[in-house]
């Protein structure tokens, strides 16, 4: 087994990347759709939460995506020379990886109880840090500082990371309109309120605008990894 996964070790990654670039776009558009339930004033409050977990049943898995995207993009990095840190910096990362995965799952299957705001808190915060970090290395190797490669034939790896990074802000545009969510219709549970009512439209018409650029993004980086133009 060691063997084998040593031998096609870049092609598993490759399928893998696939996978979760999949789970990305596919529940962003799930998520999307499943929000003109949610926020329809003339279905039910017990529908519109309904469908409102059902959002976030789909978004799980499209942030699980999002986050496995990033050290398989960095391992792959390594392996094709793009990056310099491998090693026991890979079984690091690996390790972090799997660290972030639980906080992610753990908020999702906490949702609604006390622990989640912490655990929220901790995923929203790791984005704040990346975010940043990821376009100003991408930036910094476009143009010849490193820390990735980028020159001919290698500038759409640093391109990737940059629209990595970028569609991550998108993300936590969309990450705060659900947390919204939670508090307005913990408040609408008591009964019909129009003003909230007004609030959640506007702050669903901000994500679904948003949502388009998101989707090129995403676009985008999966362009740049899979036919590397440049």
């Amino acid at each position: 087994m060691g063997e084998f996964i040593s031998q096609y070790e870049l092609e598993i990654l490759r399928w893998l990347h696939i996978l979760a670039m999949v789970y990305w776009l596919g529940g962003e558009w799930g998520v999307f759709q499943t929000s003109y339930k949610v926020v329809n004033p003339r279905l039910s409050f017990e529908e519109r939460m309904r469908h409102m977990d059902t959002a976030y049943r789909i978004d799980i898995l499209a942030r699980t995506g999002i986050i496995t995207l990033l050290p398989l993009g960095l391992h792959m990095g390594y392996l094709w020379g793009l990056q310099p840190l491998g090693g026991g910096w890979l079984v690091l990362m690996w390790l972090v990886w799997a660290a972030w995965m639980g906080v992610t799952w753990g908020a999702f299957m906490t949702r609604g109880k006390p622990i989640w705001h912490v655990l929220s808190g901790i995923e929203d915060w790791s984005r704040y840090l990346l975010i940043p970090t990821l376009i100003i290395t991408a930036l910094t190797s476009l143009f010849g500082h490193g820390p990735f490669e980028a020159g001919s034939g290698s500038n759409w790896y640093a391109a990737k990371i940059l629209t990595y990074g970028t569609a991550l802000i998108i993300g936590v545009i969309l990450r705060l309109i659900m947390h919204e969510w939670q508090g307005t219709f913990r408040i609408l549970a008591e009964g019909p309120n129009a003003e909230l009512e007004a609030k959640l439209k506007r702050s669903i018409n901000l994500g679904r605008s948003v949502a388009y650029l998101y989707w090129i993004l995403i676009s985008a980086t999966c362009f740049f990894a899979s036919v590397k133009p440049f």
